[in-house]
């Protein structure tokens, strides 16, 4: 009896520890295993579409995104897995409320609008094309819905919604806030602004852009851009490396002005003549350009360790490789563009302002710091060679670098034809007007520069009077002795 007691008991304690380890096993497994049907994995990639239309004292927004950016929502299904059509429109409502127009702000002048309106929803096949335009893709919202018999699966699908906002009038100056970077890991928006005037403005960035003016006033676009300029200038190495190179040399602001000057012409020509679309636009001028502005670190910092290097030759070297330079500030300037309404010169001149205010902050705290250097540690003649070594050697890895994959491209001389005979003509007319500005700004600074070399040779003059005239005393003394 002892023993079937014992025996009972034991097998007791051993179920009870098996149910344990059972239930535990299940809480791993649930914990570990994909939940396709209660959550909804982020999507990687999400493209959404969307067009802003002010019309009389209301603003219309149409959206369309990917019905898998909507996540948490459990829309109905029917069969193995097919949206429900005809019970799935309230909660398309909760989700185009959710997932959008809570992620959007959009502002009157500086007043933000309230809530929207959810006017219509409707679930769209991947392949409609009714948002290549407003009007399509009206008439698409508010026209006939899929048939409710349609196959169609959730993360296949997508959704269009018209909200409607309260306006005071259609004239005012409008802002948006697209809040959508949350649909997906990499979220590209698409906006079309379709004002009263008729003239349309597209939009197009990845993210959260912050508050974008889709009409901006002259300043408004001003004070982006030189923000944008004064950023660019503080975040390009290279430039930063170039212009530590012109700096070496001469650490005066006098000697400086007529380089920083030259420097910053040729960058603003080639700077304005880009985003006029009179640069190529082919796949291999970008790599060209950082190619050449490697290159030109490389030579101004050779340049540095040779030595002998005058203000007339450095600021002609400054202007050729200002023209380079430019060309580098344009491509930061592509998709930033679309943010200067129809300010476009303005906006230019504004980012080029940015960059000459950056520019002076770093020569405000670049030439100070040199001159600490070669005053208490190093002498300056090493110092420059040990400097411009250092620098040489960055831009020599980047020149390498850019270079293999410029080469990856073919160069294709281009057909003969209208358009290229009138860029041709473009680029001559800009190439008169820099050889005009150069022969200008040398006949300018000659003047400037030459007192400046007087004096050096004055100096250098009365050093030399004064060596002969202590030579003669140690030959009279030495004649008067004997």
């Amino acid at each position: 009896m002892t023993s079937r007691h014992f025996m009972s008991s034991l097998t007791t304690t051993t179920r009870r520890a098996i149910h344990r380890v059972m239930l535990v096993s299940l809480a791993v497994l649930f914990l570990l295993w994909p939940h396709g049907a209660w959550a909804h994995d982020i999507p990687n990639d999400v493209t959404v579409q969307a067009f802003v239309k002010p019309a009389g004292q209301r603003l219309d927004l149409l959206v369309r995104v990917p019905l898998k950016a909507m996540r948490d929502v459990d829309f109905p299904e029917r069969g193995p897995g097919y949206l429900d059509l005809n019970r799935v429109d309230a909660y398309l409502r909760d989700a185009a409320t959710l997932w959008i127009s809570d992620a959007i702000e959009l502002y009157e002048g500086d007043s933000r609008l309230p809530k929207p309106l959810v006017v219509q929803t409707r679930i769209s096949l991947e392949s409609d094309h009714s948002f290549a335009s407003y009007e399509a893709a009206f008439a698409h919202v508010t026209g006939t819905r899929l048939a409710s018999g349609t196959e169609l699966y959730w993360n296949q699908a997508m959704l269009d919604v018209l909200f409607e906002y309260p306006i005071r009038s259609e004239q005012s100056n409008f802002s948006i806030h697209p809040g959508l970077a949350r649909l997906g890991l990499r979220v590209v928006t698409a906006l079309r602004f379709l004002p009263s005037t008729g003239a349309t403005r597209a939009f197009e960035f990845i993210g959260d852009p912050g508050l974008v003016r889709l009409d901006p006033q002259w300043y408004q676009a001003a004070l982006r851009f030189v923000d944008l300029g004064f950023l660019h200038i503080l975040s390009g190495t290279d430039h930063l490396l170039f212009l530590f190179c012109l700096v070496i040399p001469f650490r005066r602001f006098r000697a400086l002005i007529p380089v920083v000057t030259a420097f910053t012409v040729a960058h603003s020509i080639t700077l304005i003549a880009s985003a006029y679309n009179l640069a190529p636009d082919s796949l291999w001028f970008p790599p060209l350009i950082e190619t050449l502005i490697a290159i030109s670190i490389v030579y101004m910092a050779l340049e540095n360790i040779v030595g002998g290097v005058g203000v007339h030759r450095r600021w002609m070297i400054a202007f050729g490789f200002g023209l380079v330079h430019g060309f580098g500030f344009s491509f930061a300037l592509r998709q930033t563009l679309q943010f200067a309404g129809s300010h476009l010169l303005t906006s230019l001149l504004s980012f080029n302002a940015g960059v000459e205010l950056g520019q002076l902050l770093v020569l405000l705290l670049l030439i100070p710091a040199l001159e600490l250097f070669f005053r208490f540690a190093v002498a300056e003649r090493m110092g420059t060679i040990i400097l411009s070594a250092l620098v040489a050697h960055t831009a020599w890895h980047w020149m390498t670098g850019r270079a293999e994959r410029l080469l990856q491209f073919r160069f294709e001389w281009p057909q003969p034809n209208a358009a290229m005979w009138v860029t041709t003509m473009h680029w001559l007319m800009v190439m008169v007007l820099i050889g005009g500005l150069a022969w200008y700004l040398r006949k300018y600074w000659r003047p400037v520069l030459a007192p400046q070399g007087a004096a050096r040779r004055e100096s250098s003059d009365l050093g030399f009077a004064k060596v002969i005239a202590s030579e003669n005393s140690l030959q009279v003394q030495s004649g008067g002795d004997a």
